[in-house]
């Protein structure tokens, strides 16, 4: 089993399986599946088409132009919906660049100029080979983009990490929380977890005043809700860096 390790913008390390080669080649079958189906639908309009207009040439024209959307499916799938396909949706896969770093619109079209080659011309020989050899599974399309397809199935939970899961729409109580540093709020988030698992509030309470004197902050909230607030707090300012 290959795995990818993601560091984030918080410094965080985030551990990702790549993907099976047949999970990659099933995906891969529900798609061309899906433009079989549309290949048929665009017969079928084809074939409307030539009762309308007897001109065969302006009706190969018009099929051809219905049909464009077809030829870039996956760069336009990849690039609407975050690294994915529906193939890709339905297994639970996607897209990553292989430094963590979000994945631009030239990587996606890397990877589909490259599907002539690894797909189409010598019948998926190269991309099946480049797969089967590569440490990070990747086809040759990848290894150009410089990205890698991962598993979305199970991935690092966010209470395993510093981060904390707070909206657009969060209005944070501590503005000097950015005094914390990653390592602090790590600490901070460990200590505080095994405390409330075991109830043990004079721990919670401890670490309460040790975060307040680190803030120089006073506050009416419970230990609780104080540290809920503190590590929210920290992840919305750090986030929007």
């Amino acid at each position: 089993m290959s795995n990818l390790q993601i560091n984030t913008t918080q410094n965080v390390n985030l551990n990702y399986k790549i993907v099976s080669i047949g999970e990659r080649i099933i995906a891969f079958l529900i798609d061309a599946f899906i433009l079989y189906l549309y290949a048929i639908l665009v017969g079928l309009i084809g074939d409307a088409i030539g009762y309308v207009y007897e001109d065969r040439w302006t009706q190969r024209g018009l099929v051809g132009l219905i049909f464009l959307p077809a030829m870039g499916y996956s760069l336009l799938m990849h690039s609407l919906f975050n690294g994915r396909t529906v193939g890709k949706m339905l297994l639970k896969m996607r897209v990553v660049r292989v430094d963590g770093t979000p994945v631009h619109w030239s990587n996606y079209l890397v990877r589909w100029m490259l599907r002539l080659v690894d797909i189409w011309i010598f019948w998926g020989a190269v991309g099946l080979l480049t797969i089967l050899f590569s440490d990070r599974r990747q086809r040759l399309g990848d290894a150009a983009a410089g990205t890698v397809v991962i598993s979305t199935k199970n991935t690092v939970r966010v209470s395993h990490t510093i981060l904390e899961e707070v909206t657009d729409s969060y209005e944070p109580q501590f503005t000097n929380v950015t005094l914390l540093t990653d390592q602090d709020v790590r600490l901070i988030k460990d200590t505080y977890h095994i405390a409330k698992k075991s109830n043990d509030f004079k721990t919670m309470k401890a670490l309460r005043n040790k975060v307040e004197d680190i803030l120089q902050t006073k506050s009416e909230l419970y230990d609780k809700q104080y540290l809920d607030t503190i590590l929210k707090d920290y992840n919305f300012y750090t986030q929007q860096l």
